[in-house]
């Protein structure tokens, strides 16, 4: 029987506060309305349709942004225009990545390698199709991207040559910055990252290269990125449900999506137990933080246990309820099949989280 309000949820589960997470999308929606810079949301951060379309609709939006070809699959029939801020590589890959593109759907990818661009061109090109590319460039975070300058001209140079492929632009994420505390050394570190990605830009346009998207930025630099000139759109995703992790950074935006457990032990007062261990909330940023509970923390996350230490008076007995605010959102989301959409204790909707793990990996083999 479908749940109807929040003691009936079957856990470990995700629940959502509706209203907290209406007011995220606004809040980011409305800080985008003026001025040249748009917002692409990010899918990865939720990986589900519903919550997209509502970030769609309230505007200020270039489109969407994915993390692999198999959200984008998902993502595409929401949005005129999807990136996938990644490097694509291989033949298959890059063939779904080019079916994705019939019909002139304007999808882009990102590419640091020539070897990149030649296989996402073969594909184009075996389609009859034309996909987007953002030259990725490394402003410091020492993950992916060619260096700014001269090396991601040469490199925009190339994608530019290339039939089947379109130069739209640049693309540079300055994630090593995202978590930095101090308002001040965050806002300087990302103005310099950002010099790099421009300027880069810039230099693309001074030799006649099409740059007409800078693209950068994620929820913790969102208003510093934001307001950079010269960049043009802005990849967060976080905002709209938020995590103890970008809490620390007092940020304009609510916890609208808590791990919801029960308590199913309490062996003495300082100590209790939830259903809800890693198996159900990441904890690669850390454990998550304890809801509701004045003094509560989590003490340990085991594969279905939550170790959480308690105030000796606590009123927690066993069969309540717990809602845990997780350290890190993306991977937790992974972690779930559905996400209950609650105001206030009342399920109002069950929303699939439609783009979770690696779909393509589901299809069961004619033997099996």
């Amino acid at each position: 029987m479908r749940p109807r309000i929040v003691s009936e949820i079957p856990t470990p589960a995700l629940v959502i506060d509706v209203a907290a997470m209406q007011r995220n999308i606004h809040r980011m929606a409305r800080f985008f309305a003026d001025g040249p810079c748009r917002l692409r949301p990010h899918f990865k951060a939720h990986k589900t349709p519903e919550i997209a379309r509502r970030q769609l609709a309230a505007g200020s939006v270039s489109g969407l942004t994915c993390a692999t070809v198999s959200e984008a699959e998902i993502a595409a029939p929401l949005t005129g225009d999807i990136l996938i801020a990644n490097e694509v590589v291989g033949p298959g890959t890059c063939d779904r990545v080019a079916a994705l593109a019939r019909g002139g759907r304007p999808m882009t990818i990102a590419a640091d390698s020539v070897d990149g661009l030649v296989q996402m061109a073969a594909a184009a090109q075996r389609a009859e199709v034309t996909v987007g590319i953002l030259v990725d460039v490394n402003v410091g975070q020492n993950r992916c991207g060619v260096a700014p300058g001269h090396d991601a001209l040469a490199l925009a140079r190339r994608a530019a040559a290339m039939t089947g492929l379109r130069l739209r632009g640049v693309m540079g994420y300055e994630g090593h910055l995202q978590p930095i505390v101090d308002r001040t050394e965050r806002e300087a570190r990302t103005r310099r990252a950002m010099d790099a990605l421009v300027g880069t830009a810039r230099l693309l346009g001074d030799h006649g290269l099409t740059c007409d998207i800078v693209s950068a930025g994620g929820t913790g630099t969102h208003d510093i990125s934001g307001r950079v000139p010269g960049v043009t759109e802005i990849q967060a995703g976080s905002y709209v449900l938020m995590d103890a992790d970008y809490a620390r950074l007092a940020l304009p935006f609510e916890q609208a999506l808590f791990v919801l457990g029960t308590i199913v032990s309490r062996p003495v007062p300082e100590r209790c137990v939830a259903d809800c261990g890693h198996k159900a909330t990441s904890k690669d940023h850390g454990h998550p933080s304890v809801e509701g509970v004045e003094g509560a923390s989590v003490l340990s996350l085991n594969d279905e246990h939550a170790t959480i230490a308690l105030p000796p008076n606590a009123a927690v007995a066993i069969g309540d309820r717990i809602r845990l605010r997780p350290s890190h959102i993306d991977p937790t989301i992974n972690l779930h099949d559905v996400l209950y959409a609650l105001e206030d204790d009342r399920v109002v909707d069950i929303w699939p989280i439609a783009a979770r793990g690696y779909p393509e990996q589901r299809v069961i083999p004619a033997n099996a």
